[in-house]
């Protein structure tokens, strides 16, 4: 048996969400439902113009990996994390928050000075999220972050497609994905966003490798990665890259594929009110589900029930006792 589930990598975060209507995007000049890379000043600009809305903020760590294996971690499945946040307020709250789910790290030594990366996450009335990302000193994750013993003793890495923004991230997830298939770990990716696929190419594709086993993409990330509108297409350029995969449709549900049989998941349907952190949720909860030994196509409906239970909330991630609950009422446990 090994000792976790699944071992991230990825950027640790702290979100800052805030409801905005359409109109805000468009003064703004913010492109909506879309992660866009900013510096301090633009986000200070951002948060300048938004003052008013701050009533109704909240902050939580967030970060598309972090998310996942907290998720996964609530639901039992040990799980272990590198990212790098600085030593400062937000960092503490980055690393109660992995603690807290019983995340293990590797965030044990002394944390630089600095100022830990930093999402504005802007939710529009009809619950999509356009966020604005400063990275701050995740921008500097490197190979130093990566723990090859933990990588070793995990059933599944899971790479966050964000690294790709990053030259140290990218040369990270690409030797954590060596690291893994060197000791017979299996691999998993995360498309992240449509703009990773669509202006990092290239780093995506040296993330892939010759094939990963596992594939996580909504339906526009999996359509750019094969440079497509046809989504058979799409799923037919991803059997090319890797083993599995899972492809979320929003409402209209997801796909999965485990190798041998196309299954489509019936959606949980919800009355949509954010959907930031849905697909971290979908992939923590599918890393979950197959890690205990279900099949793809019941990981998928395990999946869509937790993600659509976010959506139905304001924020990234579920209560941590609504994750038992969940699992409970679904397998039984």
């Amino acid at each position: 048996m090994k000792k976790y589930k699944v071992y991230g990598i990825g950027a640790a975060l702290v979100d800052t969400e805030i409801k905005v209507e359409d109109s805000d995007l468009a003064a703004m000049g913010v492109e909506k439902g879309l992660m866009t890379l900013v510096d301090q000043q633009r986000q200070n600009e951002l948060l300048a113009h938004l003052q008013g809305h701050l009533v109704t903020a909240k902050h939580a760590s967030g970060g598309s990996g972090g998310n996942s294996m907290i998720a996964t971690a609530y639901f039992g499945g040990p799980t272990f994390m590198s990212c790098k946040v600085a030593d400062d307020a937000d960092g503490d709250i980055y690393l109660a928050d992995l603690e807290a789910a019983g995340v293990k790290h590797c965030l044990t030594g002394e944390r630089e000075a600095g100022t830990t990366g930093k999402c504005l996450v802007m939710v529009s009335p009809d619950a999509e999220r356009s966020m604005n990302t400063f990275l701050s000193i995740s921008e500097t994750l490197s190979v130093e972050q990566i723990d090859a013993s933990a990588i070793a003793d995990s059933e599944f890495v899971y790479l966050e497609g964000y690294l790709v923004t990053s030259p140290t991230g990218l040369e990270a997830a690409i030797k954590t994905r060596k690291l893994a298939q060197s000791n017979g770990v299996k691999t998993a990716l995360s498309f992240s966003d449509p703009g990773m696929v669509e202006f990092f190419r290239e780093g995506m594709a040296a993330i892939v490798g010759d094939r990963l086993d596992l594939i996580f993409a909504n339906e526009a990330e999996a359509k750019g990665w094969a440079q497509t509108e046809d989504l058979d297409v799409a799923v037919e350029k991803l059997k090319l890259v890797a083993n599995s995969f899972a492809i979320t449709l929003g409402a209209e549900g997801a796909l999965t594929y485990d190798g041998r049989e196309l299954v489509k998941i019936p959606p949980h349907k919800v009355h949509a009110v954010d959907t930031n952190g849905a697909g971290d949720m979908f992939a923590g909860a599918f890393l979950y589900a197959i890690t205990r030994g279900e099949d793809y196509a019941t990981a998928g409906r395990f999946a869509s029930l937790a993600a659509g239970n976010v959506v139905a909330k304001f924020g990234p991630r579920l209560p941590a006792e609504d994750h038992a609950v969940l699992r409970n009422a679904f397998f039984g446990d």
